[in-house]
C-alpha cells in the first residue's frame, strides 16, 4: 500500500480525530515532521520539546491523550524518566507510551519494557510507516 493509499484508507475510517497524540522531543525537525505526518493521518497532535513541558501537557490533558511518542534521548530529563513517571500514576494507565529513538539497542529496548514502554519507533522513519504503526497501536 503506498503512503498516499494508507493516508486515504486512515481517513475514510474517521475515526483518528479522536485520538489526541502528544509527540515529545527535543529536535525542532523531528518534532514537525512528526507532526505534519500525524496531521496528515487525521490524527489531533500537540508536541513538547522537553520533559518538563511534556509533562506538564499530560497533567493538563491526559484524560484526553490517547498515546505519546516519546523521545528517549533529550536534555535534562530522559523520556525513560517520563514513561516511568507517566507509568506510575494510576490516573495515566490508559495512555499508550511509545519510545521514539535514534537507538535500537537491546539494552534500552529492555529497559524501556520494564519500565511498561507500549512500543519503539526507531528513527528515522518514514511516514507511511510511522501512521501504520499508531494507527495499529490505537486499534
Amino acid at each position: 500500500m503506498s503512503e498516499k493509499e494508507l493516508i486515504e484508507n486512515v481517513n475514510q475510517k474517521g475515526q483518528n480525530k479522536s485520538h489526541l497524540i502528544l509527540i515529545v522531543d527535543d529536535e525542532p525537525d523531528i518534532l514537525n515532521l512528526t507532526e505534519k505526518f500525524l496531521k496528515l493521518g487525521d490524527f489531533e497532535t500537540i508536541t513538547s520539546a522537553n520533559a518538563k513541558e511534556a509533562m506538564k501537557v499530560v497533567e493538563e490533558r491526559y484524560t484526553e491523550i490517547s498515546l505519546i511518542l516519546l523521545d528517549v534521548m533529550m536534555p535534562g530529563r530522559s523520556g525513560m524518566d517520563v514513561l516511568r513517571q507517566i507509568k506510575a500514576e494510576e490516573r495515566y494507565k490508559h495512555i499508550l507510551v511509545v519510545l521514539f529513538t535514534v537507538k535500537s539497542f537491546n539494552e534500552d529496548i529492555q529497559k524501556g519494557h520494564a519500565l511498561g514502554a507500549d512500543g519503539y519507533i526507531v528513527k528515522p522513519f518514514s511516514g507511511k510507516d510511522l501512521l501504520k504503526y499508531v494507527q495499529e497501536k490505537l486499534q
